[in-house]
């Protein structure tokens, strides 16, 4: 098994409280959940002091046990932003010693 992150792209309607707490639900359920949480606004720094612009459209990421990337996206089936025709990438977390 490998850990995975979904992050969730902002999608123009938002999506429903209770649609979030169904799939967070499910993932729980499957023993496929590791965390996550909304991403609220921020700041991105540079060491020259010099400030860029923020990935504003990342609202927030959910950590995932998986067997393979295709194991991933098929726990996207009930994702609300996935669900609304919104972008959700899948990302592996590398393993550490």
């Amino acid at each position: 098994m490998s850990d995975y992150i979904l992050l969730m792209h902002k999608t123009p309607d938002g999506e429903p409280a209770e649609a979030w707490d169904r799939y967070i639900a499910t993932l729980e359920q499957a023993g496929h959940l590791r965390g996550g949480s909304a991403i609220g606004g921020g700041i991105a720094c540079h060491k020259d002091g010099a400030d860029a612009a923020i990935t504003a459209h990342l609202t927030g990421f959910i950590r995932i046990e998986a067997e393979s990337f295709e194991a991933a996206r098929g726990l996207l089936a009930g994702n609300p932003v996935y669900e609304a025709g919104g972008i959700v990438e899948i990302r592996e977390l590398p393993k550490t010693n």
